[in-house]
């Protein structure tokens, strides 16, 4: 019987330990994501910043793969060229007309205009990286773009 009365006891501080430490750990893990997502506006605004040029450098980076892939296709790479000149323009004109009154969107808007010109630039680069890829045999509408191999 005295051992049976040890042993709960034993087991009943195991319990509040565990029970301690349970909440210590789930608090340090709170406090952690709490504080890893805690920025400045100002910091918010430089990281999408940042993000957008990572985005417009991988773009750029496509974009001249194509061109040294497709080189002795001139035609194809005056046509891309412009084509990529007026994407640039409806960019442009895309990001005016979502944010058509400059100054007014508060402390937020760079970051905004960052994360809108991100989005465009990724779905510019997916369009065209089907160029580097190909596509599948048998598209009778491949156009100028190469078969897979």
């Amino acid at each position: 019987m005295w051992l049976l009365t040890i042993l709960n006891q034993l087991f009943n501080r195991m319990k509040s330990i565990i029970t301690l430490l349970t909440f210590v750990i789930s608090f340090l893990l709170f406090f952690a994501s709490i504080s890893s997502f805690a920025q400045t506006q100002s910091a918010m605004n430089t990281q999408a910043g940042s993000q957008y040029q990572k985005t417009d450098k991988e773009l750029n980076a496509v974009y001249q793969k194509i061109l040294k892939q497709y080189a002795k296709q001139p035609v194809f790479i005056k046509k891309l060229k412009a084509a990529q000149r007026l994407w640039i323009q409806l960019r442009d004109a895309e990001l005016a007309a979502k944010y058509p009154a400059p100054g007014t969107y508060g402390s937020v808007e760079p970051m905004c205009k960052a994360g809108y010109l991100e989005k465009l630039t990724r779905e510019r680069t997916k369009f065209l990286q089907v160029w580097l890829d190909g596509i599948e045999e048998g598209d009778v509408c491949s156009g100028s773009v190469k078969m897979k191999q």
